[in-house]
């Protein structure tokens, strides 16, 4: 007897739940093409353009004809940008020629850190609310996520003592995202040194999603983890263009880690990617540090604090909403359940009935259905136009 169609898919993949952030882009598309004016709160998208100083350098490699298979490893030049970029932000030092990874984007160095270290029935630590690519690629693989919990009451932040308690023979990478998503919350200097305390005690991997580690707000420092002594050894660092160079369809990711470990994740890069297109990693090597980038950079930076506030603002002015404020990143998380819905119930309604989008925190863990994300990485005027429209949807539901 023949197989169903379906069930000759992988069953590892059963494990696996869909995005439930794609879930609401690909309803807010669909309503869009509809012809109607959505609003959304859903992207982790920035609402500005590539600055000028990349495009144009990357179409001046385009009619160059930069166009050929570019090292595995990606451009030299741009590794060799990024190492002093890394260098003056973070204070760790890189090798170039061995310590740096270019990838498709921040999503493929997530699975390029997760798929080379980690094997089936090794334990994962996870900080829930947490993005959800991690504990996805965990369960694809056969280990096991091992969930903690942080606490809106308490900002996000981390209890290290918790932590310790669900250290295991069998951990092997812990997970962290700071500035974080869903919540903004920045992990202490503190939190981050303990954690690295714990790593080299019990010996097991650290892996730093540090995508937003240029949007940090009211002053706040940013501390890398491969920064604290000893922990550049043990620790596997994402970053990439798409959220501070406002570039998420340039699909330009990067990966800093030891040399060590970089072998593997090289290795496994090659049957994923094989790498980026070799034009754009030019033209960004030539104009990622220069100062008028840094310039629009700066810019857009402050447009996101101002647009914070902005946010911040609307749901204060909201009757039944609370959210614990974020120090990062560019999203909110916001408990609705003061208007008599959980989170998943308040974001269909809200989309359905306002056309503005936001995303349910369920899907960023379970013991988050009050919660809802909401991105203010739109432009203010759909920010406050976004806000009215939650008011009278308010108003109408009560």
């Amino acid at each position: 007897m023949k197989m169903e169609t379906e069930e000759m898919g992988s069953r590892r993949l059963d494990r696996v739940p869909m995005s439930g952030i794609r879930k609401v882009m690909n309803q807010v598309n669909a309503l869009r093409a509809e012809g109607k004016d959505v609003i959304s709160f859903s992207a982790g998208e920035p609402g500005f353009n590539t600055p000028e100083p990349i495009k144009e350098a990357a179409c001046q490699c385009l009619r160059e004809n930069l166009t050929h298979y570019p090292p595995n490893r990606g451009s030299l030049a741009l590794r060799q940008a990024i190492a002093r970029k890394t260098e003056e932000d973070t204070g760790v030092s890189y090798d170039p020629e061995t310590e740096i990874l270019i990838t498709c984007g921040g999503a493929e160095g997530i699975n390029d850190c997760i798929l080379s270290t980690v094997d089936p029935g090794d334990e994962v630590i996870i900080f829930k609310p947490a993005f959800i690519n991690y504990e996805a690629l965990v369960l694809e693989i056969g280990a096991v996520p091992v969930s903690i919990d942080l606490r809106p009451e308490n900002g996000f932040q981390i209890d290290l003592a918790e932590v310790e308690s669900r250290i295991t023979e069998r951990t092997k990478l812990l997970v962290i995202n700071s500035p974080n998503n869903p919540t903004g919350a920045v992990y202490s200097r503190d939190s981050l040194a303990g954690l690295g305390e714990l790593a080299k005690k019990h010996h097991f991997l650290i892996f730093s999603d540090e995508m937003y580690s240029a949007l940090v707000y009211d002053g706040l420092p940013f501390y890398s983890m491969a920064a604290f002594p000893g922990m550049k050894e043990q620790s596997l660092i994402v970053n990439g263009f798409s959220k501070t160079y406002a570039m998420t369809g340039w699909r330009l990711g990067y990966v800093t880690a030891p040399e060590k470990l970089m072998n593997r994740l090289v290795k496994h890069h090659q049957y994923t990617t094989t790498s980026i297109a070799t034009f754009l990693q030019e033209g960004v090597a030539l104009s990622m540090n220069l100062p008028e980038t840094l310039h629009e950079v700066e810019h857009m930076k402050a447009m996101f604090a101002r647009q914070r506030q902005v946010m911040m603002e609307g749901l204060d002015s909201l009757p039944g909403i609370t959210y614990t404020k974020p120090y990062g990143a560019f999203y909110i998380c916001a408990d609705v359940s003061g208007v008599g819905m959980d989170g998943e119930t308040f974001s269909r309604r809200l989309l359905d009935e306002a056309l503005v989008a936001t995303v349910p925190a369920d899907c960023f863990g379970d013991s988050y259905q009050n919660l809802v994300r909401f991105s203010f990485a739109a432009k203010e005027e759909d920010i406050r136009e976004g806000i009215r429209r939650i008011r009278a949807f308010l108003e109408a539901s009560s």
